[in-house]
């Protein structure tokens, strides 16, 4: 075989040394400076890990609970980082060192790269589709935001469907072991919701092929590489055994699984309708992958001087300050969205290429990718098409699981570059033939025809949120319109503009005026001054900052008046007490901030926790703090009450009921919805509620005498109690029966749920030593099978490329 530098190794030198360039230049500060980017989600997950890193820190063993959040939980939801796993020392090695999270933008990059070359797009053309994948404004968004996870699931969707595609293009090796490693690249970033639209899309694709094995009497062969495709999958999946055995078997008993109060017109299982669809995309807004301004922007927008809002706000008196203000975060927004950080867009170069791929592709690609972008839209737009959604919210398995519908906007914008890449390597094979220059000009006209559609559709939406009048006068919300009329039409302009560009380029070629080469280097870079101006608009200079994390977690005088106290207990910060996990970063708290919380204590939070709190504070500021009235706090320990962070705004609750304590009154229940209306009811100290139902129908009786809490660890705690009669003790730990494991004197006992969701023993007279061990079988029967798999993995990966290189030199 002849070696050619110029065609074999230039090419691909060259786009990874562009996807490089990229990262680093766009975002300088991080990689040469040290500086991070300012992201709420993931000072949230600081807060929620930090007792599972202290602990791995000091002991170098993985803690799978931690009583940081929501009273406890299982730690494998937040961070999980077993010795022995090779896939972080993989994604170092793939992204050259680049430092995370914006390492996944490059993955992304040659991710996608390899997906167009495998649909034998030609190099230059791979890396403009590669661009416009990596640098859509849903990316930068969910870095802002701090998604860093769904970014990473998301780059590795065009790895995992070029395995499929490779295996059914006749390279099945190749394929079925790209395949596994894909699917253990994914599954390490545990976006289940990601990997679900993921096969959803692999689904599409594999119907397309179905039909091509039909139409060409190849079903066998079909089946055959579907199943080493599934099995190849399995792999992937055993890769991550231990997790995911946990994960799902956790799932049953968060609020995306079973329900333990009924809910009307809902199912039994999964999240909430209300809940799950709340974050829908309009169906309007769509546009907003051509427009980028389409719908205001983000919630919080600034409007240019001299517009309509600031002669309105001067006119009528208002001063320059509060002009000020108004203009640096004026409500631009009107979609459907509760809020957002600002619009979804995939680059109109991308959007007119799309167009022409429609025209120019053949048959099956157009129907393949044609039908991911409408699936993918029509989920995006959630409640705003409830027949579709509902119903498949309801029956399709596993999708009552998810939150945030308008995330399927992320593999919409995974298939757009990829079908459009594709659409102009059909264009540019065309390219010397004349009589194809009349559906190209049709294709530039549809595109720029859209811009003019969506201008008409705004104006009759009135550019006014369903929602209405936000509170503002008449005279400003006329303005308000106004201004954002100009921002869609300014927008509207600039992306007629992006398309008119690579438009004329390839005209010229058709004319032969221009080489192609420099019409698609044209074309690449008007892609990326498109994507990286309105990228700017969100997430530029200003976004990095040194370490935001010793600036969110200083500790206050409110952190260090209660950091002195040196006991067990937990603590509630009245702020915002379910949606923040600043409090855990120091102390065992009553909040916390995760999608999957315990179904049981999501109960407690709604039916009694937020009354009793609103309750609390609405005597205390009467000057009124009852704390007898907080009994379901006190039985969670609640030592402390934050309200904010001077050393004055903690209030110490001399009525906590502490870590253990024998209750004087047993309350029998035979359902949760009286148990739990039970609980509502009694002094906690004093009474236990107490479903023999749900604990095999054992029978117990109060006992007495005293418990003390003598070592704690995230995953083990140890009491000594003294028994002076046989009876039952309530812990104020949380209740999960998939691996918590209690013995008395080193023999094992059964914990008893007690309380709704507390941990209760039935101990004997005389003294004892109690333990309490998190051991989940799930995660230990399968740690050593993950991190085998892992391997095999990695070995079959090599051995697939070793073999497929080996058999095409030969047919070379």
């Amino acid at each position: 075989m002849k070696f050619d530098f110029k065609a074999d190794v230039l090419p691909h030198f060259l786009a990874i040394s562009s996807f490089y360039l990229i990262v680093v230049l766009y975002f300088s500060p991080i990689v040469f400076e040290g500086k991070m980017i300012f992201q709420t989600d993931i000072l949230q997950w600081e807060g929620s890990a930090k007792e599972i890193l202290d602990h791995r820190e000091s002991t170098g063993e993985q803690a799978l609970w931690t009583n940081r959040m929501f009273g406890g939980m299982p730690a494998y939801l937040i961070h999980l980082d077993p010795k022995g796993d090779i896939t972080n020392f993989l994604i170092k090695v793939f992204t050259f060192g680049l430092p995370h999270p914006i390492s996944a933008l490059f993955f992304g990059m040659v991710s996608m790269y390899l997906l167009l070359i495998c649909f034998k797009v030609r190099p230059y053309i791979a890396i403009i589709g590669a661009w416009a994948f990596a640098l859509n404004t849903f990316n930068f968004l969910s870095l802002e935001a701090g998604h860093n996870a769904k970014i990473w699931a998301i780059g590795i969707v065009p790895l995992l469907l070029a395995g499929v595609h490779l295996a059914f293009s006749g390279k099945k090796l190749l394929g079925i072991v790209m395949t596994a490693f894909a699917v253990l690249l994914q599954l390490k970033f545990n976006h289940l919701q990601i990997t679900y639209y993921t096969l959803l899309l692999v689904i599409v694709y594999g119907l397309g092929q179905l039909v091509l094995a039909y139409q060409q009497k190849k079903l066998p062969d079909f089946a055959k590489i579907t199943a080493m495709l599934l099995l190849a999958a399995v792999i992937g999946a055993m890769g991550h055994a231990a997790r995911l055995s946990s994960v799902l078997e956790y799932g049953t008993y968060s609020i995306r699984g079973e329900r333990n109060l009924p809910l009307d017109e809902q199912n039994d299982t999964g999240l909430d309708k209300e809940y799950a669809f709340n974050w829908s995309n309009g169906k309007l807004e769509t546009f907003t992958l051509l427009i980028p301004n389409y719908f205001g922007g983000a919630s919080q927008g600034e409007v240019p001087k001299n517009s309509a809002s600031e002669k309105a706000l001067r006119s009528n008196g208002v001063d320059n300050a509060q002009v000020n203000q108004f203009l640096n975060g004026a409500p631009t927004y009107w979609g459907d969205q509760p809020f957002t950080g600002g619009p979804i867009y995939g680059g109109a170069v991308m959007i007119f290429l799309f167009i022409l791929a429609i025209i120019f592709s053949p048959p099956l690609y157009r129907n393949v990718f044609l039908s991911m972008v409408v699936l993918t839209l029509m989920l995006s737009w959630g409640k705003n098409l409830a027949w579709f959604n509902y119903a498949i919210f309801d029956y399709l398995p596993g999708y009552n699981k998810f939150r945030a519908v308008s995330m399927a906007l992320g593999m919409t914008l995974f298939v757009i570059p990829l079908f459009g890449a594709i659409g102009l390597e059909n264009v540019v094979d065309r390219i010397g033939k004349k009589e194809n220059l009349k559906p190209f000009l049709i294709g530039t006209g549809i595109s720029l025809g859209l811009i003019l559609v969506g201008i008409v559709f705004a104006s009759w939406a009135g550019y006014q949120s369903s929602a209405g009048n936000p509170g503002y006068p008449d005279w400003l919300m006329e303005a308000l319109k106004s201004d954002r009329k100009s921002l869609l039409r300014a927008d509207a302009l600039r992306s007629a503009i992006f398309i008119l560009i690579p438009a004329i380029l390839l005209g010229m070629v058709y004319l032969n005026k221009l080489k192609i080469n420099f019409a698609l280097l044209g074309i690449g870079l008007v892609l990326i001054i498109d994507l990286w101006g309105v990228n700017s608009r969100y997430l530029d200079t200003d976004s990095f900052i040194d370490n935001p994390s010793e600036q969110h977690f200083a500790a206050t005088p409110a952190d260090n008046k209660i950091s002195a106290d040196k006991g067990y207990f937990r603590v509630l910060n009245i702020q915002n007490p379910f949606n923040d996990a600043r409090t855990s970063y120091r102390f065992n708290s009553i909040g916390g901030y995760h999608g999957a919380k315990m179904s049981r204590y999501g109960d407690l939070i709604d039916h009694i926790l937020l009354p009793e709190i609103n309750g609390f504070v609405k005597k205390a500021q009467e000057g009124n703090f009852d704390y007898k009235s907080i009994q379901r706090l006190n039985m969670l320990n609640t030592k402390y009450l934050l309200a904010g962070r001077a050393e004055n705004a903690v209030f110490l609750n001399p009525e906590a009921n502490g870590p253990a304590w024998f209750p004087e009154n047993i309350a029998k229940t035979s359902s949760n919805e009286e148990e739990i209306e039970t609980l509502a009811k009694i002094n906690t100290k004093e009474t236990a509620t107490y479903n023999a139902q749900d604990n095999g129908n054992q029978s117990i009786s109060t006992g007495s005498g005293t418990i003390n809490l003598e070592n704690y660890a995230p995953d083990a705690l140890s009491y000594k109690a003294v028994v002076e009669k046989a009876g039952l003790v309530v812990f104020s730990e949380i209740y999960y029966p998939k691996g918590w494991k209690a013995f008395i004197d080193g023999e094992e006992t059964p914990i008893l749920r007690v309380d709704y969701l507390l941990r209760g023993l039935v101990l004997p007279e005389g003294e004892h030593t109690v333990e309490m061990r998190f051991e989940p079988s799930s995660y230990y029967k399968t740690k050593a099978l993950s991190i085998t798999f892992q391997y095999l993995i990695i070995l079959f990966l090599f051995v697939g490329i070793t073999l497929t290189a080996k058999d095409s030199m030969d047919h070379e």
